[in-house]
């Protein structure tokens, strides 16, 4: 979770882009309960590669995988050399099974870990290929080519940044040949060029289904993912928090409002997501995200982001605003 996030800026100028609030919890942290609630083994290490996060936002991971029964690690990627480089900096915690996720996107999927084969790579048919890594299959369905960002067709059925491997320690041996070899595609160590190596002596790799990949890349995609994650758990969450203020104000569901939060006067959602101690005065909102500690009056939008400690009182229908923002 290293990547700059920069399709999604002015949020990412602040605030990492895994940790991007969906429905009330961080990319990341959602990823991470999804993943440990169904992959039907007991988690015993959750190791994060990340770059400069500060020491706040790195102890609230490592509490996120201490509520989940694990133990946190910090790996830090210095420099963007690609996704092989990446996952190799969690060197030490390679071992044993593992299961790899890229913190960028939220899924829905029968997530079996079979430990008979070498590898699970979960994939999802996509209408332009040409973005992913994608994979080729045999007739048993045993993956026989991973190519990445394939300029002419060879298949639609994209990896989607989540992979099972049976074999940690192996994995590492194969990352650390590309290195140690230089060895580069599009100018990057690839995780897929690994693999390949891994297929070719012998892996046995198959591909898992997703029900739902939903990206968090850019603005419209995370707000196209945070109705769909509100529409998935608004049974199973408590969404509205005991403690905050609603007074005056229609809230249409599913709506995610944090502790604190102030709802006078207003129409809410659906499809909306209030931070921590935010106030909403006087305003009409649907499927936006707002973040924590922030004031928005007199406003009626649709379709926006506005970050953490904003002020905005003014008349627009569209927005994206960054943390520490002050219009009116």
């Amino acid at each position: 979770m290293a990547g700059r996030g920069t399709r999604l800026r002015p949020h990412t100028l602040t605030t990492p882009k895994p940790l991007i609030p969906i429905a009330g919890k961080p990319v990341v942290q959602r990823l991470m309960e999804d993943i440990v609630k169904i992959c039907g083994q007991k988690v015993e290490e959750i190791a994060y590669v990340i770059g400069d996060f500060g020491k706040e936002t790195e102890q609230m991971l490592i509490e996120v995988a201490q509520r989940l029964g694990a133990k946190g690690t910090i790996y830090y990627q210095d420099q963007p050399l690609g996704t092989a480089h990446a996952i190799l900096c969690a060197g030490p915690s390679l071992t044993g099974p593992v299961v790899i996720a890229f913190a960028d996107t939220l899924f829905r999927a029968d997530f079996t870990l079979d430990s008979s084969l070498d590898g699970v790579i979960w994939t999802k048919k996509v209408d332009n290929p040409r973005q992913f890594g994608v994979v080729k299959k045999d007739e048993n369905g045993f993956i026989t080519d991973f190519v990445e960002k394939p300029e002419h067709f060879v298949s639609d059925e994209a990896i989607i940044g989540i992979y099972f491997f049976k074999d940690g320690e192996y994995l590492k041996s194969e990352l650390q040949y590309l290195i140690d070899h230089n060895i580069k595609e599009k100018g990057e160590y690839q995780l897929t060029n690994a693999m390949e190596n891994m297929k070719n002596k012998g892996s046995k790799f198959k591909t898992g289904a997703v029900d739902e990949w939903m990206d968090c890349g850019n603005k419209q995609v995370v707000l196209e993912t945070n109705m769909k994650i509100l529409e998935f758990v608004k049974n199973d969450e408590q969404l509205i928090h005991p403690n905050a203020h609603i007074e005056n104000s229609e809230i249409t569901e599913p709506c995610f409002i944090g502790n604190g939060a102030r709802i006078v006067n207003s129409k809410i959602g659906p499809y909306v997501s209030v931070g921590e101690n935010s106030t909403i005065q006087n305003a009409q909102l649907t499927q936006t995200i707002i973040g924590r500690d922030t004031v928005i009056k007199n406003v009626g939008l649709t379709q926006s982001m506005i970050g953490n400690h904003v002020y905005f009182d003014g008349n627009f229908k569209e927005v994206s605003i960054g943390d520490y923002s002050r219009l009116e």
